[in-house]
């Protein structure tokens, strides 16, 4: 019998084409949390397989289940933030929506918060009674024990699993870690457990990573370059923003790509001035494509706004460029010294190209 109270738990699911998932997960939800007041949010990206769907047809039978669907926006961190704010809860839980994660662990998880025993529980696959063999393949035990490996030396309290997207926290500690988050990547606990007080309280539960039954794993190169991105970030104390790392990289990328299209246009017989045009454009399109599909994921470019948005970019990377040259002469001719020139010139140029990506091309 549902209860028209408010709820005690609120169960955040992050979401992105897990149709077929949806209904089994209610159903497991309904029976781990049986005479518990709790709600769901599921917080989906637009999926295009009708998960959106799936979840209004639950919720019209059950009062307890919320959507809410993002359009244009993508990202499993921003979007366990806005589920969690929009509920009132004392308690928020976060699972993924692929089934897993054992929805039968859920109230041994949240107990010791609902009592204010613990202010953070964390479902473990690396403490006796856990298991991660539902990982899909060697590739993926190898991201996540390097994950686990790298993270860790970050974290103020002892964690065994901090790459778990399986975790239940109170209220109040995570409003304090709210403003500290950066809603980019798609490891939310870290982050959490990365801006919380020291003195948080934090568990562990064992459970067992179930294989995935349906849909695609989201774990991905790129997934890990933007938790790589926000490592940096907090070993430098929070003031390089992961965005400015992952843009700064895909520069890099776009040198290599200048030196290696001029230097095939050289071979190919093209003079110095057309194989630095070529290399250039080149640079340019590809630093364009690459930010458009890493480092504004949450917000691409398409349809109608690719074309604007590419030409805004362009001028924006010109005029970078020339300023990169100015500050650079005026270094040289001030203090003789070419390589702090070029540095320099160099910074000012990714700095003003960010700002401009940032503020008039990804808006």
């Amino acid at each position: 019998m549902m209860s028209p109270l408010p709820a005690d738990l609120t169960l955040v699911i992050p979401c992105y084409n897990e149709a077929a998932n949806v209904a089994p997960l209610i159903e497991g939800v309904r029976r781990a949390l049986e005479g518990m007041r709790w709600e769901i949010v599921f917080v989906d990206d637009d999926s295009p397989d009708g998960t959106s769907k799936a979840v209004e047809k639950a919720a019209q039978e059950d009062p307890r289940i919320r959507l809410i669907r993002r359009v244009g926006r993508r990202g499993l961190s921003s979007a366990v933030i806005e589920g969690a704010l929009s509920s009132t809860s004392p308690v928020i839980a976060v699972m993924d929506g692929d089934l897993q994660h054992d929805e039968g662990i859920l109230r041994d998880l949240v107990r010791p918060l609902l009592e204010n025993h613990a202010d953070i529980a964390v479902a473990s696959r690396h403490i006796e009674g856990g298991d991660s063999s539902g990982l899909a393949n060697r590739w993926r035990h190898m991201l996540s024990q390097a994950g686990i490996r790298l993270s860790q030396s970050l974290l103020p309290m002892p964690l065994s699993d901090p790459m778990s997207g399986f975790f239940a926290v109170r209220r109040p500690i995570f409003e304090q870690a709210v403003p500290k988050l950066t809603g980019t990547g798609f490891k939310i606990l870290l982050e959490i457990v990365l801006s919380v007080p020291r003195q948080a309280r934090l568990i562990e539960v064992p459970f067992v990573f179930r294989p995935r039954v349906s849909g695609e794993s989201k774990l991905s190169p790129l997934v890990m370059v933007q938790f790589l991105g926000m490592l940096i970030e907090r070993a430098f104390g929070g003031w390089l923003p992961t965005r400015f790392i992952i843009f700064a990289a895909v520069g890099l990328v776009g040198i290599a790509v200048n030196l290696l299209v001029s230097e095939l246009a050289r071979f190919s017989g093209a003079g110095f001035q057309v194989s630095q045009i070529l290399g250039t454009a080149c640079a340019i399109l590809a630093n364009f494509q690459l930010n458009n599909r890493i480092t504004y994921l949450d917000r691409p470019l398409r349809g109608r706004r690719w074309l604007p948005g590419l030409c805004i970019f362009v001028i924006g990377a010109t005029i970078g460029a020339f300023g990169n040259i100015g500050v650079a002469e005026l270094i040289y001719d001030t203090h003789g010294h070419w390589s702090r020139a070029s540095a320099a010139g160099a910074v000012i140029g990714v700095v003003w190209n960010y700002a401009i990506a940032s503020t008039l091309v990804w808006r």
